[in-house]
């Protein structure tokens, strides 16, 4: 099973739903980073369930517990192992699906190729998984921010058809925060947050888009031609659950433009720098960072455990009806705001350390 990601910053994550815990295997990290784990609860505290009434009822604290890689408040360079206990699972909950096939989740397919699954909950395919990327990723930011200078932000684009009206050049953590829903966008948040509600006291489910911003990102990071940056972004966001679609740049609406239109002109600023005077690119041209801010966007579809009854069949291969039990998220989009930052630091952590050995010698 793929539970390992990056090259020089490369982690493992382990665990299931409604297992011990869950968690992650950090390597790669250089040593004496500073790091608290106050940083990673921050993180974790945001991804967790029981937030408010969009999110799933079941209540986590979900507290991070390093055990081992750390020493007196800075990393060691060995490998940072971090464990989450799971304290409020309810495997019985879930006992309809221990047969059952739940309609465009991953009840099927994972036995289909393994020949067994966990039921409780879906197992590793649950959303629980992202608290070790979560809890990595916020020492990769913190690599980010301290060393290289690099901010990441996301927020909730859209939900349905709500769009917010955001600008990703001035977008503060704090308007980000302001509300449930995550978006800096006020009238929007409200809106997206009535429709959310209705969709939980229906028994449904909706979904929209997280977009995200890498802000003083430098120049060259990226690795062609199979690891390109874009490339890998795109694997860290589809990689996430319930993740359908990846953007960057302009993305799909750029096929509209002419190349005269979509082309980002170069120009030298004041302190000598090259820069673009759009970022129709994204950050990324030839798969490497340059120096333009790095903004994406990542379609989630409606979570696909609801109440709602669904025509659906067994492991015999009989037809049933589900209206799921459990405790489950009208929308993911509030809780995927971290998982998608922490995708993000993840990939660039990865590719800052890697540039640091590729640009070794000095240049003419």
């Amino acid at each position: 099973m793929g539970s390992v990601s990056g090259q020089l910053f490369r982690i493992s994550t382990f665990g299931e739903s409604h297992g011990g815990g869950v968690g992650v295997v950090l390597e790669g990290c250089p040593a004496r980073l500073p790091i608290d784990v106050a940083e990673i609860q921050r993180d974790l505290d945001r991804r967790r369930p029981g937030q408010s009434v969009l999110t799933t009822p079941r209540q986590e604290a979900d507290r991070a517990e390093i055990l081992s890689g750390v020493f007196e408040g800075r990393t060691l360079g060995s490998p940072i192992a971090i464990l989450v206990r799971n304290k409020d699972a309810r495997p019985s909950a879930y006992e309809e699906m221990r047969d059952t096939f739940r309609p465009s989740h991953a009840d099927y397919t994972t036995e289909a190729k393994y020949g067994i699954r966990n039921w409780q909950g879906g197992g590793r395919a649950s959303a629980r998984e992202t608290i070790g990327r979560v809890a990595a990723g916020a020492i990769a930011r913190k690599l980010l921010r301290e060393v290289a200078g690099i901010e990441v932000l996301s927020w909730v684009r859209c939900v349905q058809d709500i769009e917010a009206k955001v600008d990703p050049d001035r977008v503060t953590f704090e308007e980000i925060e302001a509300n449930d829903v995550r978006c800096p966008d006020p009238d929007a948040a409200e809106r997206m947050y009535a429709l959310i509600d209705s969709m939980r006291r229906q028994g449904d489910s909706v979904g929209g888009v997280v977009e995200c911003v890498a802000r003083s990102v430098p120049p060259g990071l990226g690795d062609p031609v199979f690891d390109k940056l874009e490339a890998d972004l795109a694997k860290a966001m589809m990689s996430l659950p319930a993740a359908k679609g990846f953007e960057i740049g302009s993305g799909f609406a750029g096929t509209a433009l002419t190349g005269s239109a979509h082309n980002d002109p170069f120009v030298t600023d004041a302190d000598g720098h090259t820069r673009t005077t759009t970022n129709r690119s994204g950050g990324i041209q030839g798969g490497i960072s340059n120096g333009e801010s790095i903004q994406l966007r990542v379609a989630f579809k409606p979570v696909a455990t609801i109440r709602t009854a669904q025509q659906t069949v067994n492991r015999e291969g009989e037809a049933v009806t589900l209206a799921a039990g459990g405790r489950h998220d009208p929308c993911v989009l509030p809780r995927a705001v971290p998982m998608v930052e922490a995708g993000v630091c993840l990939t660039l952590a990865d590719h800052w350390l890697r540039q640091q050995a590729q640009d070794a010698l000095p240049r003419d």
